[in-house]
């Protein structure tokens, strides 16, 4: 089975990014994504249109007769499925929007995979957000998937759905259900580590949706993108059909804390964050076991938190001028 041809989903996020960078260092690889809108400053700013093998393809997930039609005529081996709605609160407020494009856009991949009758190795990205609230220390891959809130549910299902087409039909996946990704290439101000910094950047304060003491297990970008990397090497010589990994970090801390040491380290502690508490879909506390990876694939974060907050810090000064206006 030739496994070059590889189509990475959401490839303009900030996971994408960073897994197709570390991809394009192997430069064996054939990188298709696909994209709705092929947006060129975007892809100016992640430093995309320096890698020669990527190919930008215009279109959309949800659409099964062009992720089939992709995956056929490209002869890809490998699908990273990495496109999703990720915001909590964006889920909320589309669930109808969230669940076509979290649950059926998945759907659509599973179903091409089946139909095209080839091996092709799906490497899925699912979240700690699909264990539903945390009971015990930390979130272990054998633990029941049992999301509550729209975009926890989202991810609950596709994660089963997953684990059922391999079963069932005999596709072969792998799954990585990570904790909080941040670090460069974060275009979305929504998110908690590029709106303080962004916010901060531009003498302003942050504003948080929560009430602050909500604990995440936040890991660097980086970090993930190597365990992506290394699953799918696993996968392409390994005779088993499935794999589930979590992705965590020892770096488990409350938001406020978090955002403290970002304006520290930004030498801007005046600017402290304004407490809205107006986010009641959350999960109190998220921790993820991950053992199994590192044990399996010798996989583990590298990455401190201070260091890997500076790195992305610096990237966002030097980047600024991208987000002129995205925060007012």
């Amino acid at each position: 089975m030739n496994y070059k041809n590889i189509l990475v989903t959401g490839g303009l996020g900030i996971l994408g990014a960073s897994l197709i960078k570390k991809l394009e260092k192997h430069n064996f690889f054939n990188i298709y994504v696909l994209d709705r809108s092929k947006n060129k400053n975007k892809i100016k700013v992640l430093q995309l249109n320096k890698i020669k093998k990527l190919k930008i393809i215009k279109g959309n997930f949800n659409n099964y007769k062009t992720i089939y039609r992709l995956i056929k005529n490209k002869k890809i081996g490998v699908v990273f499925h990495l496109g999703a709605i990720t915001q909590v609160i964006d889920a909320y407020k589309s669930p109808l929007e969230t669940f076509n494009s979290n649950i059926f856009g998945t759907i659509n991949i599973l179903e091409s995979i089946r139909n095209l009758k080839k091996e092709v190795i799906l490497i899925f990205s699912s979240s700690d957000k699909a264990y539903g609230s945390l009971v015990g220390k930390a979130y272990l891959e054998n633990y029941q998937l049992k999301g509550n809130y729209p975009y926890d549910v989202s991810k609950s299902a596709a994660d089963l759905i997953v684990q059922s087409y391999v079963k069932t039909y005999n596709v072969k996946a792998g799954i990585i259900r990570s904790g909080n990704i941040y670090g460069p290439g974060d275009l979305n101000m929504d998110r908690l580590v590029p709106h303080v910094i962004i916010s901060a950047l531009k003498n302003k304060r942050s504003i948080l949706r929560s009430n602050g003491k909500l604990i995440r297990d936040y890991i660097f970008v980086e970090d993930v993108a190597n365990a992506y990397y290394l699953l799918m090497k696993k996968m392409i010589k390994s005779k088993e059909r499935l794999r589930i990994y979590n992705v965590g970090s020892k770096e488990n801390l409350t938001v406020k804390s978090l955002v403290k040491l970002i304006i520290k380290s930004m030498n801007a502690k005046e600017l402290i964050p304004i407490i809205k508490n107006s986010s009641k879909i959350e999960i109190f506390k998220q921790k993820l076991n991950y053992k199994k990876i590192k044990r399996d694939l010798n996989w583990f974060p590298k990455y401190k938190l201070k260091n890997s907050i500076k790195i992305t810090i610096d990237w966002y000064k030097s980047n600024l001028s991208f987000f002129n206006g995205k925060i007012n």
